[in-house]
């Protein structure tokens, strides 16, 4: 009997059968963008079916040119191109997958000045105005969106998904905030739900009663004047009778100012908003956003909040997923800590997508572990998250690895990253590597400092020292208020009261969040809802209600020289987060700031040519770091082979993606 009783029955659709519960829902990768990348898109999906997913939903695909994100993205128009897809539907086919194409017209999110729209607006994230249709114009999108659902199921996919939420273009049609037509597509809720229905009804006159329909429902808009609920579930039951086979739901827009699907973000914080649609419907209700392991899944499922689980992320960190839980083996998943950092900001620069914890997402063709052929003994130094890269990867290959780690334990950053408020997920990643130290069979050598004597004897030797904290020349840094970010966040020192944080990079801000957050760090439902004013039961539009966040326990500035926005390095689907969090507590942003000197008095900087005295307690400093790398030269000098990967390497900004690949990519090579 599987643990997860639930998460794996499967599902009859009538026509066809879904192994189980499992959705891995759409990630466009950038591979979807370029010919020359369907190879490699087939082998990411080819891994995913392999490992057990019940349903794969690909990336996005336009309908036409005007639905497109941007010139030459992916879209879905011609026979030629169906062509190309027939190597993907295939190859998850081989692995007894089954997979849908989405259908996604971008709307007012386009980046290029063709975009439409059901008004002319303009979006508040792209740079471009969108056009309003003519009545013929939403007439051809229609038959676009039935056009690429007959290409798609000749091209062999399974089903397609209808995206209908997140903002994009049939969004646009069904909330009053982009929708101000007076036509027969607007002016009320049931004419603005007319595109969406009609597109369902197109698409199955399309391609018949056997074949998947998945609607993208936004049952969530998190926007002002998005649609009510009792809109929704109209347009839930509409898109039943038109033709639908599942629906899924969405949570968000794109512009709202609420995270979704931040690792900060409770686990399984939108299930209720399933499970108080599924009764209004008879289809398969889908359930989806910061659901990552299976107990969660298994615990929606059990009790009745959905018919199925949408997952994205967590199969690009573990494509085994599945095939883990359903084995007993749910401990040995690489999860998904919903960092954002390889995934999403990677698409919004038009790279290719990739996973912060499993660099092979995306590059499977080309990052390859393969056995090797010649065994050797290799020391890895640093139980960071680039040591433990290495050492699991070069273990996996079938290299004798040892590891040396001076700390208590593993971990690295990583240790002080979870104690962060909203990324208590990072934990996930050194339980996983914890576990796989232990089925490689890496030997873990813990509180050892290895010298160069104790490494002289190795094939290879992997630095992985790491960082220290730097200390920045400013007058009285060694006073007893000064404290380093590790004792901050640690807790080794007692913090007072008011406190001035010296560096606003990634680091200073984390160490602001903690700082300003009361005792315990994580937040429960209901409090984050209220911190960021979402009411998934609101009678009103768009799901929200007035913010009440908690106030901070300590008056807080966060200082940095620089005189960009504080955070402005952070990542783009996540600094605005952190900025809105730390504004939202209160705290003092200073900006272009010289720091003079620490006393008695506090912290003396000069701003605008005007000097200024905060008068803290303490002064924590994160001011960068420093690579540890005094064993490179005089392992160099005895000949021993030695590479340096992670923090050791380069030292800004902590960047762990970096890192990890790194420690995969160099155990390629061994």
């Amino acid at each position: 009997m599987s643990e997860y009783p639930h998460l794996f029955t499967p599902l009859d659709l009538g026509f066809t059968t879904l192994r189980n519960r499992t959705i891995m829902g759409s990630m466009h990768t950038g591979l979807e963008d370029r010919a020359s990348s369907f190879e490699r898109l087939a082998a990411f999906y080819a891994e995913r079916a392999k490992g057990g997913a019940g349903l794969i939903v690909t990336g996005g695909f336009a309908p036409n040119i005007e639905g497109s994100f941007y010139p030459f993205a992916s879209k879905l128009t011609t026979r030629r191109e169906a062509r190309r897809h027939q190597q993907v539907t295939d190859a998850v086919h081989r692995e007894g997958g089954k997979i849908a194409l989405q259908i996604l017209h971008a709307g007012r999110y386009a980046y290029h000045p063709y975009s439409v729209s059901a008004s002319s607006t303009k979006s508040p994230i792209t740079p471009f105005g969108a056009r309003g249709l003519s009545e013929r114009g939403v007439r051809r999108q229609v038959r676009g969106f039935a056009r690429a659902a007959e290409l798609a199921r000749g091209a062999g996919y399974d089903g397609v998904e209808v995206m209908g939420s997140e903002g994009y273009f049939i969004n646009q049609f069904l909330a009053p905030r982009t929708n101000q037509r007076t036509d027969g597509w607007g002016g009320t809720p049931a004419n603005r739900r007319r595109i969406a229905t009609e597109i369902v009804r197109a698409v199955r006159a399309a391609v018949g009663e056997d074949f998947i329909i998945v609607y993208r429902l936004s049952v969530l808009d998190l926007v002002e004047d998005g649609q009510t609920w009792e809109e929704i579930v109209t347009l839930g039951q509409e898109i039943q009778a038109a033709g639908a086979t599942i629906l899924s739901t969405g949570i968000g827009w794109h512009e709202a100012r609420v995270p979704t699907i931040v690792t900060s973000v409770p686990r399984m914080a939108f299930t209720e908003v399933a499970e108080r649609l599924r009764p209004h419907v008879d289809i398969p209700v889908v359930t989806s956003n910061r659901i990552n392991m299976p107990d969660q899944a298994e615990q929606v499922l059990a009790e009745g909040r959905a018919d199925l689980v949408q997952m994205a992320r967590p199969w690009l960190a573990d494509p085994q997923w599945a095939a883990k839980a359903e084995a007993g083996r749910a401990d040995a998943i690489n999860t998904c800590i919903a960092c954002n950092q390889a995934c999403l900001d990677h698409t919004f620069r038009r790279q290719t997508a990739s996973c912060l914890v499993n660099p092979r997402a995306g590059h499977e063709t080309e990052l390859v572990l393969a056995p090797t052929s010649r065994r050797k003994r290799v020391a890895v130094v640093g139980g960071g998250p680039a040591g433990l890269s290495a050492a699991v990867s070069a273990a996996e290959r079938g290299h004798d690895v040892e590891l040396f780690e001076a700390g208590e334990d593993i971990g690295g950053q990583f240790a002080l990253a979870l104690r962060i408020p909203g990324k208590e997920e990072f934990a996930e990643t050194i339980r996983y590597y914890r576990g796989e130290l232990e089925r490689r069979g890496v030997r873990v050598h813990l509180r050892t400092r290895a010298g160069v004597d104790d490494l002289a004897g190795y094939d290879e030797v992997v630095l992985a020292t790491g960082v220290s904290p730097r200390v920045p020349e400013i007058e009285g840094i060694d006073h007893p208020m000064v404290l380093t970010y590790p004792e901050a966040v640690l807790g080794t020192r007692e913090v007072g009261q008011r406190v001035a944080v010296i560096g606003a990079g990634g680091i200073g801000v984390d160490v602001t969040e903690l700082l300003t957050t009361v005792e315990s760090p994580t937040l429960d439902l209901k409090e984050w809802q209220d911190e960021w004013g979402v009411d998934p039961f609101s009678p009103g539009r768009g799901g929200l209600k007035e913010p009440h966040p908690s106030p901070s326990p300590r008056t807080v500035y966060l200082v940095q020289r620089k005189e960009s926005k504080i955070g402005a390095g952070l990542g783009k689907t996540t600094g605005w987060v952190h900025r809105a969090a730390i504004r939202a507590k209160g705290v003092h942003q200073v900006t272009g700031a010289t720091y003079e000197r620490i006393d008695d008095d506090g912290l003396h900087i000069t701003v605008d040519g005007r000097p200024r005295t905060l008068a803290v307690d303490n002064v924590v400093v994160c001011t960068g770091q420093e690579s540890v790398r005094h064993l490179v030269e005089p392992l160099r000098a005895k000949g021993v082979v030695v590479h340096v990967i992670g923090g050791a390497d380069v030292a800004a900004e902590l960047d762990a993606k970096r890192a990890i690949r790194q420690g995969t990519e160099l155990a390629t090579t061994l």
